[in-house]
C-alpha cells in the first residue's frame, strides 16, 4: 500500500505500467521487474505461476504417492523470500519441496532434480539481468529446462490461476518442505569430479596453472572453486570485491560476464597477479567467461573458442585413453561454430545441431539417455 501510495504521488506512468496487465509466463518461465503490481515478480505472482505449475503437476501421474519438485535461488534481491513462497504453495497442494539452505547456481537445481528424482525443479533468478529484475524458472524432472508437451501444458493452467483463492498456502514449517542439509553438496561435487577425464595429470600439473576467479556478486563462489580444488586446481586467486553475493551487484551495471565491463576488476587482478586465466560466472553461475593471459595482454576468449578447445581436449583425451565410445556425439546449435563438426569429424564421432537454447540440448541428450542409440561427450 505504501509502495503504491509514493508511486501514485511521484511516479503514476510507473503505477500504470505496474498494474496495467499480468506478468507473463513463458515456455521457460517468467522473468520481469520486482515491485508491486500484476506486471511485476512478487510474491503473488511467484504464488500465482507456482499454484498454475502444481496444478499441472499434479495431473501427472495421479497415482503417484508424492510429487517433489527442487527449488534453488540466487543472491538477487528477494530470491530467498520468493523460493520460500513458491515452496509454501506446492506445499499446500501436497507436494513436497527439497529447499537449499542458502543460494546455490542454477546447475545444482538441476542435479537435485535428479538426484532426488523429483518431477520437477524451480529457480529463482533473472540470470545476468540487472539488479532491478528477478526470475523464475523451471525444470522437468530430466534436470533440463522444460520442453513441449509440458511446456505449453504448465503456461495454460499458470493463466487459469485469476485470482488468490485459486492459491493453496503452507506455513512456512510444514513437514513437506524441507530445507536441504549442506552435506548434499558433497554428491554435487562428487558428481563433477567424475567428469574428470586424466585425474593424475590434473593433480600433477594443477597447481601450476594460476586462476583469478570471480563470481560477480554470485552463487558461483559457494562452489566453483572447492570443484576446481577437487580437481587439482588449487592456485586460485579471487577477486575479493566480486565475491560477496549482493543482490545489488555493487561493482557492476550489468553482472553478465560476456561484457568487458564487468570483467574489469577480474582482468586487471589477472594483470596484477600475472595469472594464467580468468574464469567469471554470473549471478546463477549457469553463464561463464575465460580471459587469457597472452603475451602479458588479456586475450577474452568467444563462447565458441571455449566450446571448440572443451570439445577438442574431451576427443583427443579419451582417445588416447582408447575410451572414446563409438557411438560418441556432441551436441551443439544452429548459431554455433562449424569447427565444432569438423572436430568432431575428425575423432569420427557424431554432431548434432539443435535449435538454440540449452533446453534442445538437453531434450537430446534425455533421449539418448534413454534409446542408448548415442552416447553424450
Amino acid at each position: 500500500k505504501t509502495e503504491i501510495q509514493t508511486l501514485m504521488g511521484e511516479n503514476p506512468e510507473k503505477l500504470a505500467d505496474a498494474f496495467y496487465s499480468t506478468l507473463s509466463f513463458g515456455t521457460g518461465g517468467m522473468r520481469g521487474l520486482m515491485g508491486v503490481g500484476t506486471n511485476r515478480l512478487n510474491i503473488y505472482t511467484i504464488q500465482m505461476a507456482t499454484q498454475g505449475l502444481a496444478n499441472y503437476l499434479l495431473q501427472q501421474e495421479p497415482k503417484r504417492d508424492r510429487h517433489y519438485v527442487f527449488i534453488g535461488y540466487d543472491s538477487r534481491n528477494h530470491s530467498q523470500e520468493f523460493a520460500m513462497e513458491a515452496a509454501r504453495v506446492l506445499a499446500g497442494n501436497g507436494i513436497g519441496v527439497y529447499l537449499t539452505f542458502e543460494l546455490r547456481p542454477t546447475p545444482y537445481v538441476s542435479f537435485g532434480v535428479r538426484q532426488k528424482e523429483c518431477s520437477a525443479g524451480i529457480m529463482i533468478t533473472a540470470s545476468h539481468n540487472t539488479k532491478e529484475y528477478n526470475g523464475y524458472k523451471v525444470y522437468w524432472s530430466d534436470g533440463g529446462q522444460v520442453v513441449a508437451p509440458h511446456d505449453k501444458g504448465i503456461v495454460a493452467e499458470v493463466q487459469k490461476i485469476t485470482s488468490f483463492d485459486q492459491i493453496s498456502l503452507s506455513p512456512e514449517k510444514s513437514p513437506l518442505i524441507e530445507i536441504l542439509d549442506p552435506e548434499f553438496d558433497f554428491e554435487y561435487l562428487d558428481a563433477i569430479k567424475k567428469l574428470q577425464l586424466d585425474p593424475k595429470e590434473d593433480k600433477k600439473v594443477g597447481d601450476q596453472l594460476k586462476i583469478t576467479y570471480t563470481s560477480l556478486h554470485g552463487t558461483g563462489i559457494k562452489l566453483v572453486p572447492r570443484a576446481l580444488k577437487e580437481w587439482g586446481f588449487s592456485n586460485i586467486n579471487l577477486v575479493d570485491h566480486q565475491i560477496v553475493p549482493d543482490g545489488n551487484f555493487p561493482t557492476v551495471t550489468h553482472p553478465n560476464p560476456e561484457y568487458p565491463e564487468a570483467l574489469a576488476m577480474g582482468t586487471k587482478q589477472l594483470e596484477d597477479t600475472q595469472s594464467d586465466i580468468l574464469i567469471a560466472t554470473d549471478p546463477d553461475g549457469d553463464r561463464m567467461a575465460v580471459v587469457a593471459l597472452h603475451h602479458d595482454k588479456p586475450y577474452t576468449l568467444s563462447g565458441n573458442q571455449i566450446a571448440v578447445l572443451c570439445l577438442e581436449y574431451i576427443c583427443r583425451t579419451l582417445e588416447t585413453q582408447k575410451t572414446l565410445p563409438e557411438n560418441g556425439a556432441s551436441v551443439t546449435t544452429i548459431v554455433s561454430t562449424d569447427l565444432l563438426g569438423i572436430i568432431a569429424e575428425h575423432y569420427n564421432i557424431a554432431c548434432f545441431k539443435v535449435l538454440t537454447g540449452f533446453k534442445y540440448i538437453g531434450e537430446l541428450i534425455h533421449k539418448w539417455e534413454q534409446d542408448q542409440s548415442h552416447q553424450f561427450l
